[in-house]
């Protein structure tokens, strides 16, 4: 990296960040911003990047996009660097990165795809307060030291208290009772694995857990598994590294996996209720693999001609 330049709204310009022994003064994100830079990382809301991204594309400038404007656009890119760096060729400056619980999941589903051949899966997923933002993550800590005290604890971020809590309700839910974020689950998958039929249904959970999400996943795949292949499947994938020890209670948990760039997987088991089936647990940054650091592998791979 030769140079980085934060951009924010109107709001942020001027503040000071220090990143690196470095400090870096915040500047205004308008369109003309993006004509002296190859490379923008965008982490500001479906709103602002619909506004801004095409113009960064525009001005000859790689827009990497967090949010979910971009992600099932068929001309855009949706990128999972271990799993589907060819899909980079022929972007439109133009690439959108999956959605938190997708990219933590397919650090185990795509290694067993490629050993067995997925079919459909079951998830529940157990995501942290962070994944909403800062004020959640206040006011976790807010409700425990209340509940601490004997006092009432205050809600005002999620319908319900989240301390001593856990709420089946993450995003807005949509006509088929399902939310926006479970059918990510769903879409991204197809769209990453390019397995336009493979099946899916998932429950997002919001669980009282600073950091790092989980998810449990049953999945059936089309050729009969071995748990000993599965294992090895997973400890060979790079985005990964095994965590299957029960008799000595060696599997992840969210404590052990924040800022971690791998996911942690364990607790791998033949499924009962599946032929060829596979159950698993999976934790992960979302910050990390599920957000920023996976943008940030996307850029290293354009930076090497991965996009060639």
């Amino acid at each position: 990296m030769e140079s980085l330049t934060l951009l924010a709204s109107s709001r942020s310009a001027g503040k000071e960040i220090k990143f690196e022994n470095k400090t870096f003064i915040v500047e205004e994100a308008v369109p003309e911003s993006f004509s002296k830079f190859d490379i923008a990382i965008f982490s500001a809301g479906g709103t602002p990047s619909k506004l801004l991204v095409p113009e960064c594309a525009k001005r000859g400038c790689i827009a990497i996009d967090n949010s979910s404007a971009f992600r099932m656009d068929p001309n855009v890119p949706l990128i999972v660097p271990e799993i589907n760096p060819h899909a980079l060729k022929g972007h439109k400056n133009i690439i959108a990165n999956p959605n938190c619980t997708t990219a933590i999941s397919l650090m185990a589903l795509y290694p067993l795809h490629k050993e067995f051949g997925l079919k459909r899966f079951f998830a529940a997923t157990y995501q942290a307060v962070s994944g909403t933002g800062v004020a959640a993550m206040k006011e976790l800590k807010s409700q425990m030291a209340a509940i601490a005290s004997g006092a009432e604890p205050k809600v005002e971020v999620y319908p319900y208290q989240i301390a001593c809590n856990v709420i089946p309700h993450v995003d807005v839910f949509m006509d088929n009772g399902y939310t926006k974020e479970e059918l990510k689950m769903l879409n991204e998958t197809r769209k990453i694995m390019e397995l336009p039929g493979v099946l899916n249904s998932t429950t997002c959970v919001r669980v009282p857990v600073m950091r790092a999400h989980s998810v449990a996943i049953n999945a059936e795949f089309e050729r009969p598994v071995d748990v000993g292949r599965a294992r090895e499947a997973i400890a060979a994938f790079p985005g990964a590294v095994l965590v299957d020890d029960v008799e000595n209670n060696g599997y992840p948990v969210p404590l052990n996996f924040q800022n971690k760039e791998k996911c942690g997987v364990g607790r791998i088991r033949k499924d009962i209720a599946f032929e060829n089936g596979l159950a698993f647990w999976v934790v992960g940054d979302q910050l990390w693999k599920g957000a920023a650091l996976n943008a940030v592998q996307i850029a290293e791979l354009i930076a090497r001609g991965g996009d060639a």
